[in-house]
């Protein structure tokens, strides 16, 4: 899915959303305006109806009958326009139409059959009854289709009935336009939103599409082998988080490039030089420059044996990283397996006229989960990195303690000691302090290396800084059993 579709998708979605507002709206004002509109219309025609049965009532406070009323069809017609104050005079052609009828024949036969027509005046749909319901203007065939009948009320009595036929007062004119008009203007409005909306779904489309944009690019370019690429962090949402692991996941990347470059030129060049002083001793050998004596064969003995470490180092340096090397875990105390190695490796501190010390500042015995081997492995390495390194006539000093539910033991010896801008990368691998360092003295530079990823398999942490004796301090914390 590319970010062209990813856009047209983020617009049509936000369009269609937007459009199905904007049409429930537009049904739901049209809906309200229509209620609202009847509800007038039905109100005005109320008014007209008590306006009609004023007017009745008052004609019969005069009068006291209806026969009066019921032999003169033109005074029935005037007084029903008499009570609507907008129009007091009826149409002359209904007073014609009117009189050419029987007496009592209400609503007259208007052309067209106004009387089904929708919108009918309510002059044309109202009959008058007397008290006792028999009509004095009205149809006897419309009898039963009277929603409704109000009553004539005199002298607290009811003296008759207005009812009223089915139909709808037909609006005024400027009633009709400023309905058309609402209508017309909702549709512009509608319209004018539909665009609106258009023009949001895009840009939103475009914002949120340009970031994703961006992304896959970047993801295209990191796949080929561009760590060095990074994404802009334009904000603290998903895609700004989204920004941000990108850019940790690029720079994670580079480092383990740069890493794996580092470590395949330092393999090589770790490999060369052993290999060179082999082939040059051979070579030397073969062209009789140097007698093939005891002393050349064992010269050539401590090349293959110095080469045997090292590949033996590397293996277990990488077995240590793909977390292969192979870890049999007790219960175990601690104490036991440092006590062994400092007694196995206390002749070469002797010989280098180096004073050892253990130091165990424990009131009882401890217990943790590890590998005795492996365990020894670690130890033996730093015994033997200070035995190496340190001055003769020094010291090293194993400090055993517990602190915070951690087992602490420190390594710390005298001189020589290392620089404070080297000390963050003693754990690296082929790292020296002194470069020009022989190796015949100094090794491959992966031991501590190794150590590193031994304490780590065991949950533990070991960090390193400055002695107080002069030399390294190299500080290891275990977690206890509790």
């Amino acid at each position: 899915m590319n970010a062209r579709s990813i856009r047209v998708k983020l617009f049509l979605t936000f369009l269609l959303t937007t459009l199905l507002l904007v049409s429930g709206m537009y049904v739901f004002m049209r809906w309200s305006l229509d209620r609202g509109f009847n509800e007038f219309i039905k109100s005005r025609q109320q008014e007209r109806v008590s306006a009609l049965i004023e007017t009745l009532s008052d004609y019969y406070a005069q009068e006291h009958d209806w026969e009066k009323l019921a032999a003169n069809k033109q005074l029935w017609i005037q007084l029903l326009w008499q009570s609507d104050q907008r129009r007091h005079r009826p149409p002359p052609s209904l007073i014609e139409q009117a009189q050419s009828e029987p007496s009592g024949y209400w609503p007259p036969a208007m052309p067209e059959n106004s009387m089904s027509r929708r919108y009918t005046p309510l002059q044309l749909r109202v009959m008058l009854l007397r008290a006792d319901r028999t009509i004095i203007y009205g149809r006897a065939d419309a009898v039963e289709k009277l929603e409704e009948l109000e009553p004539i009320h005199y002298q607290d009595g009811i003296v008759g009935y207005l009812g009223i036929l089915p139909g709808k007062t037909p609006s005024q004119p400027g009633e009709l336009r400023f309905i058309e008009g609402q209508a017309k203007a909702f549709v512009w409005i509608a319209l004018l939103m539909i665009l609106l909306s258009a023009f949001l779904a895009w840009l939103l489309a475009y914002i949120l599409g340009r970031p994703l944009k961006r992304i896959t690019t970047a993801a295209k370019a990191l796949a080929i082998g561009r760590y060095d690429v990074r994404l802009p962090v334009e904000s603290s949402d998903e895609l700004g988080d989204l920004a941000r692991d990108f850019n940790e996941l690029a720079t994670a990347l580079e480092r383990s490039e740069q890493s794996k470059r580092r470590w395949v030129a330092d393999i090589s060049h770790e490999l060369r030089t052993p290999l060179a002083v082999l082939h040059g001793e051979l070579e030397a050998l073969q062209d009789g420059i140097r007698p093939l004596t005891a002393e050349a064969v064992d010269s050539l003995l401590g090349d293959v044996m110095r080469l045997n470490r090292l590949t033996e180092d590397l293996y277990q340096l990488a077995l240590s990283d793909q977390g292969a090397l192979s870890y049999r875990k007790q219960t175990l105390d601690p104490m036991t397996v440092l006590q062994e190695d400092v007694t196995a490796l206390s002749p070469e501190f002797d010989n280098r006229q180096i004073r050892l010390e253990l130091l165990n500042r424990l009131t009882k015995a401890v217990r943790i989960h590890a590998d005795p081997d492996r365990l020894s492995q670690l130890f033996r390495n730093l015994l033997s990195n200070s035995a190496k390194y340190t001055d003769t006539d020094g010291c090293l000093k194993i400090f055993v303690m517990k602190k915070s539910g951690s087992l602490l033991i420190e390594f710390a010896d005298s001189a020589p000691g290392v620089p404070e801008q080297e000390i963050g990368h003693l754990f690296d691998r082929f790292y020296r302090v002194e470069s020009s360092r022989s190796r015949h003295h100094g090794g491959a530079g992966l031991g501590l290396a190794i150590c590193a990823n031994i304490v780590h398999a065991h949950n533990g942490t070991i960090t390193a800084g400055k002695s107080k004796l002069g030399g390294l301090n190299i500080r290891i914390a275990l977690p206890l059993l509790s």
